[in-house]
């Protein structure tokens, strides 16, 4: 049995108290473990209760270090987990600071999760399956996620959608409209939203253009074309590959037609008959 000789505060850290064991330092604990126990000087400790007394403390220490780790932002459980085990402290270590986080409120899946979801549709306009992999990947069970995400409504979905597929819109003007759909169409899924959503919001878009951006879209498109396969090819190849192109691009087939006219007598001075 041994004895406590001298407890000394310690100077980096005032929370921190060193425990001397028949005058020899034996160990340190956190202020709140010295508490705990009633820890003083002349006070008999055997190994057993020396064992609990370090537990303790670890526990403690596990604690505030997640705690640090919170003060920046919200966590997930299986976040700070993770984090107390990269630290090294022991699962049953972690199990007891986690339930002491919980307790006090510092810890909460739900309330994350919920914050997660306002944060990736507010600043990010992210759709519901994208933020459904970003709380898969958080550690949030199955159930959570889907609780929460049943709080993203179906109009809001839309209007967000709506709103993204506009900006596109707005900033695309050369593209056609073929084209540009497509695109709005492969960005919002990869944002997360649904067929059902993306194909509403495409639908009811307005891509009127002028006739005069269709002229320079087309010659824009059919020049590159031109440009691109007629060192390579000529005559019905050369036409064949330039119609591929720009009905890839989304021209429609009309005014493809007047180009490859419009080339032909460039270069030859009439048409042919294609």
């Amino acid at each position: 049995m041994s004895v406590i000789t001298k407890i000394t505060q310690q100077k980096r850290d005032s929370e921190r108290y060193n425990i001397f064991l028949d005058e020899v330092y034996a160990f340190s604990v956190h202020e709140s473990v010295l508490v705990k126990f009633g820890l003083t000087k002349g006070m008999q400790v055997d190994d057993w209760a020396k064992g609990e007394i370090e537990y303790e403390d670890q526990i403690e220490k596990a604690f505030n270090r997640a705690l640090h780790f919170l003060s920046f932002r919200m966590r997930s459980e299986f976040e700070v987990k993770k984090k107390l085990a990269d630290l090294e402290f022991g699962e049953a270590v972690i199990l007891e600071a986690i339930v002491k986080l919980k307790r006090l409120g510092f810890l909460n899946d739900e309330a994350f999760s919920e914050a997660l979801l306002q944060t990736q549709k507010n600043t990010s306009n992210k759709g519901p399956k994208a933020i459904q992999q970003d709380l898969q990947k958080k550690g949030i069970a199955k159930e959570l996620q889907q609780q929460v995400i049943e709080q993203y409504s179906d109009e809001e979905q839309i209007a967000r959608a709506r709103k993204l597929a506009e900006k596109a819109v707005n900033g695309n003007r050369s593209t056609p409209p073929a084209q540009l759909k497509q695109k709005i169409q492969n960005a919002l899924l990869r944002k997360g939203f649904s067929y059902e959503v993306v194909n509403q919001v495409i639908d009811n878009l307005e891509m009127e253009i002028e006739e005069d951006e269709w002229d320079a879209m087309t010659d824009s498109i059919g020049e590159k074309a031109w440009r691109r396969y007629h060192s390579k090819h000529s005559g019905y190849q050369l036409i064949n590959r330039v119609k591929q192109a720009m009905y890839q691009k989304g021209i429609p087939m009309d005014r493809i037609n007047r180009f490859i006219e419009k080339k032909e007598t460039e270069d030859h001075g009439e048409p042919e008959e294609i």
